[in-house]
């Protein structure tokens, strides 16, 4: 391992949905270790100010507000960003959203809605961005943020936990499609992280003052739920990200990392209240 296998200097990210939360915290991972970045968001406000912090790191930044479940928003954001910089190097599929509710409930408008944002918008962001990783010839780095719901069962949330299902397999299908042209595809899958949706802020400030606090019976639930006793913070996604752009992951490719505290690991095992583990309904 050299020093510098960690820096990604000189090198463009795109990051969808990279004006708040896990996205934002990526975005200044990134910059952190010497890359330029492309922020994509929805919110033209949370996109200039995860541009200027990247600025304060000394690192270049383009805000390019895109609704990522239009494709042909999605298509000119990408060719703006190749034009910008000349390059693209990694592409970080953060965008998606949720509202839990029952499917027999939802409808047809939902389905789409959850489907365009949370799988299409993976789709049509990779199509536009890897053929310039392909034409490059550097390789690059692909990384899409899926969730633990992708793996478990999550009433309420059918659709979308179908729809990052889906980005799992397309990782795996994908990082074969691409390994021929040195370009690794890999997703994290992150369980409750602290952000501004988690918190009530789904459009609102950045700024964590403002946001809508856990109340302690919240803290301790948590607490017993996840084997690492916390809440996940973003910039533990922004760290694991930055190791699997970096030459850190050269051998790494088709896979997906918890980023979870554990609570995928623990598949219904929770703590009592005396603290030890138990499985669900056990006294």
């Amino acid at each position: 391992m050299q020093a510098n296998d960690i820096q990604l200097t000189d090198q463009v990210a795109i990051i969808t949905g990279g004006g708040a939360g896990i996205g934002r915290a990526i975005a200044l991972a990134f910059a952190a270790v010497g890359a330029d970045i492309v922020i994509a968001d929805i919110i033209p406000e949370r996109c200039e100010e995860t541009a200027a912090r990247v600025s304060e790191l000394g690192r270049r930044a383009l805000a390019l507000p895109t609704d990522m479940a239009d494709t042909d928003q999605v298509n000119v954001m990408v060719e703006a960003a190749h034009k910008h910089f000349g390059r693209i190097d990694i592409l970080v599929n953060n965008v998606g959203g949720v509202s839990p509710k029952p499917f027999l409930e939802q409808s047809e408008r939902s389905w789409h809605r959850h489907i365009n944002l949370n799988l299409v918008s993976m789709l049509a962001a990779t199509s536009a961005a890897a053929p310039h990783m392909v034409n490059a010839g550097r390789g690059g780095s692909i990384i899409n943020v899926a969730s633990i719901e992708a793996s478990r069962a999550a009433p309420y949330y059918a659709v979308y936990a179908a729809c990052k299902a889906g980005m799992l397999n397309f990782t795996r299908s994908l990082a074969l499609e691409l390994a021929d042209n040195g370009i690794r595809v890999n997703a994290i899958a992150p369980d409750y992280t602290l952000t501004p949706g988690l918190q009530g802020n789904i459009k609102g400030p950045v700024d964590p003052s403002t946001w809508i606090q856990a109340s302690p019976a919240q803290q301790e639930a948590t607490a017993r739920r996840i084997p690492l006793g916390r809440t996940g913070i973003d910039s533990e996604c922004g760290n694991v990200a930055v190791f699997l752009a970096s030459a850190m992951s050269t051998y790494v490719t088709g896979t997906v990392i918890p980023v979870d505290g554990g609570s995928w690991a623990s598949s219904g095992w929770l703590r009592n209240k005396a603290g030890k583990w138990t499985l669900v309904g056990d006294v």
